[in-house]
């Protein structure tokens, strides 16, 4: 996997979209397990979500005004990639319930998917504006900003994340990430280190430094850090091309 043509430039934001799908999957896979539980089925494939939707809407049809339902039937929408009825029905809940957090959240991850990055961007910040210390709205409020370009809001938002979670690796994985893609190279460093000393069985940020590495042209410590994988039973074979760009 870390031989992939697409993990070339960590810089293009890669590991950024990793961090994310390792966030906001586990939270969608904890919401859709609640709908799954209250259908009473074990939905594992689109076909038994579908039909876990459909059971939802009939009980929609008997209670209309049920928020908890609507919630679901949202969570199951996410889970068959229907983010513009998921979006609908998030709203149909806030109108209801401004202060739903559940509803604000999901709404602004929907959004995102849509790129629709300043209603997403409003979501999260009302969520946190109700709950200040959540990792994953922090983060996904640092990113719609970054894909709507604003670098010095970015760079508050990810310096926060850093002192509301100092014992994150993700976070300062995070803001190493936007670093280098800000040519901040040597600065990235220091967050490469930060997040590896916290997660130091990750493969991913060992490589992510590399790539730092690479980039400020300090071919050798790359090499080290690249034979220490290697040592540590990653196979060479993965690491070719970083390998050959230590040349």
């Amino acid at each position: 996997m870390l031989a992939s043509t697409e993990k070339r430039n960590f810089a293009a934001g890669f590991y950024i979209l990793w961090i994310m799908a390792k966030c906001f999957g586990k939270l969608l896979t904890a919401t859709a397990l609640m709908a799954a539980v209250a259908t009473q089925t074990d939905a594992q494939t689109p076909q038994l979500w579908r039909d876990s939707l459909a059971t939802i809407n009939r009980r929609i049809e008997l209670a209309p005004s049920s928020i908890d339902l609507r919630l679901k039937k949202a969570a199951l929408n996410i889970e068959l990639n229907q983010w513009d009825y998921a979006v609908e029905e998030y709203g149909w809940v806030l109108q209801r319930d401004p202060k739903n957090l559940s509803a604000l959240y999901f709404r602004a991850y929907a959004n995102n998917h849509l790129q629709r990055f300043d209603l997403a961007r409003s979501d999260y910040e009302s969520f946190l504006a109700l709950m200040p210390r959540h990792f994953e709205a922090q983060l996904g409020l640092a990113m719609v900003k970054r894909r709507l370009g604003r670098t010095s809001e970015v760079a508050d938002e990810l310096n926060q994340l850093v002192q509301m979670f100092p014992d994150s690796a993700m976070a300062y994985a995070a803001r190493a990430d936007f670093e280098v893609e800000q040519n901040q190279w040597e600065l990235s460093l220091y967050d490469w280190d930060e997040a590896i000393r916290l997660a130091p069985d990750n493969t991913e940020l060992v490589v992510s430094k590399v790539n730092a590495l690479l980039l400020l042209k300090r071919k050798k410590e790359a090499r080290e850090l690249l034979n220490a994988l290697s040592a540590k039973g990653v196979p060479r074979a993965a690491l070719r091309e970083w390998l050959e760009r230590c040349r």
